[in-house]
């Protein structure tokens, strides 16, 4: 596997593992923060942390799929973060931090992917 897609494969896994926990936490009671809480930005972490564990699993193995559901993945965070930053008023200055962080990383992600979908002959065998 190219370092490129090796380097995609670990940033989606620790982005998914860490959404996964610290959202988790805070839902069970197990954390608590000092800001206001909204608890569907919460479950919407931990959701895209599960999908971005499965995703770094498809790009490890390679599997086509993998280059739209970053994209999509992409785009749902741009367009959360667009929502808490300009729609709002209640949200927490950390939680805009953690999102731009997230479009920060899932660029970096789609940019190290272009272009390394495996290119396929019509008997689907990788070349």
């Amino acid at each position: 596997m190219k370092t490129t897609l090796i380097i995609a494969t670990i940033l989606a896994s620790l982005i998914g593992i860490l959404s996964v926990i610290s959202g988790s936490m805070v839902l069970l009671g197990l954390r608590s923060v000092d800001y206001r809480v909204l608890d569907w930005l919460v479950v919407y972490n931990v959701v895209l942390g599960i999908i971005s564990i499965m995703v770094a699993y498809q790009i490890g193995k390679q599997h086509g799929k993998w280059k739209l559901i970053i994209i999509t993945i992409l785009l749902l965070h741009l367009l959360v973060l667009g929502y808490l930053y300009f729609f709002n008023e209640s949200v927490a200055v950390e939680s805009i931090k953690a999102m731009t962080f997230r479009v920060g990383i899932w660029g970096v992600i789609l940019l190290l992917t272009l272009g390394k979908i495996p290119k396929t002959t019509h008997n689907n065998v990788k070349t």
